[in-house]
C-alpha cells in the first residue's frame, strides 16, 4: 500500500488527541509544521496582544455562520466586538488556503484553551483532521514567543 508519508504515519483522526501543549505548538510552528489560528474576538487582541504569524478568525462569528446558537455570554462578547466582514465563504477559503499552502497542521488558540477545544472539534467535523487545540491558549503560548529562542 503506497500512502503519502503524512497519511502513512498519522493515526486516524479519531485517535489523535484533541489538545497539544503550548511548548509542542511553539516547536511545530518554529519547524513550519503547523499554522496558528487565533479565534479570540478582536477586542481581546487589542487588550492582550496577538501572536506572531497567527491568522485571526473570531470563533463566535464562525459558530454563528454554521447556525449554532450562541450562549448569552458568547453573544455579549460578539456584540462587544467590531462588526466583522468575515463570512462563511471567506472562512472556508482562509482555512483551505492556510492548510494547502503549507500542508501543515492547524493549531487553534483562544485565551485560555476552552473555546479552542470547541473550535478544534468543529474543524475536525468539517474534515480538517490535523487540527489541535493549544492547551492553556494564549496565556500559555505568549510567554514562549517572548522568551529568547
Amino acid at each position: 500500500m503506497n500512502l503519502p508519508i503524512n497519511q502513512a504515519i498519522l493515526p486516524a483522526a479519531s485517535a489523535l488527541p484533541l489538545e497539544i501543549s503550548a511548548l509542542t505548538a511553539r516547536e511545530m510552528c518554529k519547524l513550519y509544521l503547523a499554522c496558528l489560528i487565533d479565534i479570540r474576538q478582536g477586542f481581546e487582541l487589542e487588550i492582550k496582544g496577538n501572536l506572531p504569524q497567527a491568522m485571526h478568525i473570531p470563533f463566535f462569528n464562525v459558530k454563528q455562520f454554521f447556525g449554532f446558537s450562541l450562549t448569552d455570554e458568547e453573544q455579549e462578547m460578539l456584540d462587544a466586538d467590531e462588526p466583522s466582514t468575515l463570512d462563511i465563504c471567506s472562512f472556508i477559503k482562509a482555512i483551505n488556503t492556510l492548510q494547502q499552502a503549507r500542508d501543515c497542521s492547524l493549531l487553534v488558540v483562544c485565551n485560555s484553551g476552552r473555546r479552542s477545544q470547541c473550535a478544534t472539534q468543529l474543524l475536525r467535523e468539517l474534515g480538517y483532521s490535523r487540527t489541535f487545540s493549544v492547551a492553556g491558549g494564549f496565556l500559555a503560548l505568549k510567554p514562549l514567543y517572548t522568551s529568547v529562542d
